[in-house]
């Protein structure tokens, strides 16, 4: 009984809660948790050690990473259930989901063969060998020259902002992953690309001013998060009266292995899906276009209201 008692009072606090409810969605080492929850790693390291000392953790060591689980079997039984009683609309949680996918996404993204052979010339177009060629000539033709101000959600490695530069007044891309921007500022270090910059961001909440951009690219990010609408709702946010939002992602299939081997969250999306999303954010849907390979290709172009349907909220830049 004491054991039993001790458990539950490890479990008793809220990060220790959100440490148990993340530990379900896989293994997180130290630093995920501290990237996750914005908090200090002596803090998250204490936590960790009371749940794993209690048994409703594990540390496992790999060479010189440690990753924390949920224990398997039977002795997984108590944190499963004390899981399963957290309420699945608790916004805290929620944003710790939306987080979570977002690191896995990015860990799947770096740990890639292609990525590490490639460094700035990888993208997960080429690396799915998909017609990225393609899709590059439909991008270049959606946007023409002399356009107004283009923000790439999800940059990676900047390839969409080098590829539409010459097109754009001022370019801006953002990524959660510091390594890729570091890759992007290397890219985008030409003088031809002065006007282009790349910084921090969650796709989630953009650090950005409301009705802002011209054009908003989003290529293969969709699949990534965890809550799709949300970040169209934010890209439909920070565009301008008119603007254009350019969406590039993978046509719905049926390539699990893609979902698991690169941490995808949805199996690509049907035109249904992107019209219902588009139309509960007031966006105008154009006509897609297919892109045929190995797995198809779509854009989904749409246009924003001429005139702002609502008020606008501002956030800092």
């Amino acid at each position: 009984m004491e054991t039993l008692l001790a458990s539950l009072r490890a479990a008793a606090e809220p990060t220790r809660l959100r440490l148990l409810a993340l530990a379900q969605r896989g293994a997180f080492c130290v630093m995920d948790f501290t990237e996750i929850l914005g908090q200090s790693q002596p803090r998250l390291s204490r936590h960790l050690k009371l749940l794993c000392d209690t048994g409703l953790l594990d540390r496992v060591r790999e060479g010189s990473n440690v990753w924390f689980t949920l224990p398997q079997g039977d002795t997984g039984a108590l944190p499963r259930d004390l899981i399963a009683r957290l309420p699945s609309d608790d916004p805290v949680l929620e944003a710790d989901r939306r987080q979570a996918a977002r690191v896995l996404a990015e860990r799947a993204r770096v740990a890639s063969e292609s990525f590490r052979q490639k460094g700035s010339d990888w993208d997960e177009m080429r690396a799915l060998g998909l017609p990225a060629q393609a899709v590059e000539d439909a991008l270049l033709s959606l946007v023409p020259d002399g356009s107004g101000a283009l923000l790439d959600i999800g940059t990676g490695t900047g390839r969409v902002l080098e590829l539409l530069a010459l097109r754009v007044r001022q370019a801006l891309g953002v990524d959660a992953s510091r390594s890729m921007l570091a890759l992007a500022r290397s890219r985008l270090a030409g003088p031809d690309y002065g006007h282009c910059a790349v910084r921090l961001a969650d796709m989630y909440r953009l650090p950005l001013a409301s009705a802002s951009f011209d054009i908003v690219v989003m290529q293969m990010v969709l699949h990534h998060a965890e809550d799709p609408g949300l970040v169209l709702a934010e890209a439909a946010r920070v565009l301008r009266p008119g603007g254009h939002l350019l969406l590039i992602d993978l046509a719905e299939h049926d390539r699990k292995d893609l979902t698991d081997r690169l941490a995808h969250r949805w199996p690509g999306f049907s035109d249904e899906a992107i019209t219902a999303l588009f139309g509960s954010l007031a966006l105008t849907p154009r006509e897609p276009l297919t892109l045929p390979g190995p797995l198809p290709v779509r854009i989904w172009p749409a246009a924003a209201p001429a005139e702002a349907t609502s008020p606008t909220l501002e956030r800092a830049i």
